[in-house]
């Protein structure tokens, strides 16, 4: 095992509406708590880290961990337009505080996937207004707490709307060329006298309940309107058109831009959800494309930022026909993702042929009940980084996804990719060998 230089930032990530609890005032929360909802259960209280952050940093630390990223729930700091809680911003004040006393670095996000739910009643992720409101509340929090930080992710994932867009569309490919066979078969049997079980769920997972979300789809419409004033509430994890794709490049670019004339040498970045994007015959150009969509046409909002947040969990691999199925055969995470954790080199390989500032590993990890083989995927991760940084590649630091058992979203608590595992009954926390190994890499 090759150790990493004390000042490689290595650590573990979290985002605050998957861990703190009660963030009443987000559109998660609220849509977690619909009658026709496409959650699988609601957060609650979630790991409590609100009120346990102090003992989750002391576990990082005693670990030998560097570095802790989390977010600073919006919705918290603004719980109404233009309305600012003091007592949140010290809170977060509190946990940026106890990760220096502690040895750690705080690397903050602003906005990791949950939004106030007054900014989605004026339009969310597609409406132009929202550039001007993340920017005045980066200006806000940074102003209070910017003295205390080296590192800002603005937005985290800032293409997942456009990736769930392209994956909402092949449920609906899928789903139609599934209705036709059925009408096929159907008239096949009825002339033949047969009958056949359906066994086509035409499920999709990647970390959202699209299956129910298309089921509920017309039933949450009324209550839509209720909470958030419209029947589709363009949330930041909503399928995104290419004009609120821009608007959330923008918004960076805002949010960036008051940051810099606050702290100058604040180091500010976002983070991008990339895939190691492979082709075969045949598949060039449908992996191009696909990579473009992921990566690349966001270099002119972001070519001068001072580090790119890479998070990668797989790969896929295109045909002439486009995302082909997983090999045969592999072995598959929780989230139904190949176990691929060679993905990671091969993608900030590729990204450093075209982004030329520092890059930053922001999130990668494995759901799975067997925590040998998270060991397995965080030691050939960081061979592949070693190797990198090796090349001369500027890599910056290793966050592992994620430091606790925590809400996945629309999954609920089924997902467990912490290095820590959490009894939610007793909230209890458990370290697994996986912490003690990543930590052993100092």
């Amino acid at each position: 095992m090759k150790k990493f230089d004390s000042d490689f930032l290595l650590g573990a990530a979290t985002a605050a509406h998957q861990v703190e609890g009660n963030n009443i005032h987000n559109d998660c929360w609220a849509m977690e708590h619909m009658k026709y909802t496409s959650y699988k259960e609601p957060s609650l209280d979630a790991v409590d880290q609100y009120n346990r952050y102090e003992e989750d940093i002391r576990l990082m630390a005693q670990a030998g961990l560097n570095a802790y990223r989390f977010s600073i729930e919006w919705a918290r700091i603004e719980p109404e337009e233009g309305v600012y809680d003091e007592a949140e911003v010290d809170h977060y004040r509190k946990v940026i505080r106890c990760c220096k006393e502690n040895g750690l670095e705080p690397i903050v996000t602003l906005m990791h996937f949950s939004s106030p739910v007054w900014l989605i009643r004026k339009g969310g992720w597609e409406a132009d207004s929202t550039v001007e409101d993340f920017a005045r509340y980066a200006k806000y929090i940074i102003t209070k707490l910017g003295s205390e930080l080296k590192y800002v992710c603005t937005i985290n994932e800032a293409n997942m709307g456009l990736q769930i867009a392209e994956i909402s569309k092949r449920y609906m490919q899928k789903m139609m060329a599934d209705m036709a066979a059925k009408k096929a078969a159907a008239e096949k049997n009825a002339a033949s006298g047969e009958s056949k079980a359906d066994d086509s769920d035409g499920k999709v997972q990647v970390g959202i309940n699209l299956e129910q979300l298309m089921k509920n789809r017309e039933l949450a419409a009324a209550e839509n309107m209720e909470v958030f004033g419209t029947r589709e509430p363009q949330v930041f994890t909503s399928a995104r058109t290419t004009h609120g794709d821009e608007i959330i490049m923008l918004a960076h670019q805002a949010a960036k831009k008051e940051i810099k004339a606050l702290f100058p040498g604040l180091q500010v970045g976002l983070t991008l959800s990339l895939h190691d994007i492979q082709a075969v015959d045949g598949g060039e150009a449908n992996a191009w494309k696909t990579w473009s969509d992921e990566f690349t046409h966001y270099i002119p909002y972001i070519f001068d930022d001072d580090f790119l947040g890479v998070q990668n969990y797989t790969r896929s691999i295109y045909d002439e026909n486009g995302l082909m199925p997983d090999p045969e055969g592999t072995e598959l995470t929780q989230m139904d993702y190949e176990y691929y954790p060679e993905a990671l080199g091969h993608v900030l390989r590729r990204v450093a042929n075209e982004f030329k500032g520092k890059l930053f590993v922001t999130e990668n990890g494995i759901a799975t009940a067997d925590d040998s083989r998270r060991c397995d995927f965080i030691n050939t991760a960081l061979e592949g980084v070693q190797d990198c940084m090796e090349n001369g590649l500027p890599v910056i630091g290793y966050l592992h996804w994620s430091l606790l058992d925590n809400f996945e979203w629309q999954k609920g608590f089924s997902m467990t990719f912490g290095l820590i595992a959490v009894d939610r009954t007793t909230q209890k926390r458990t370290p697994k060998e996986s912490l003690k190994l990543l930590g052993s890499y100092r």
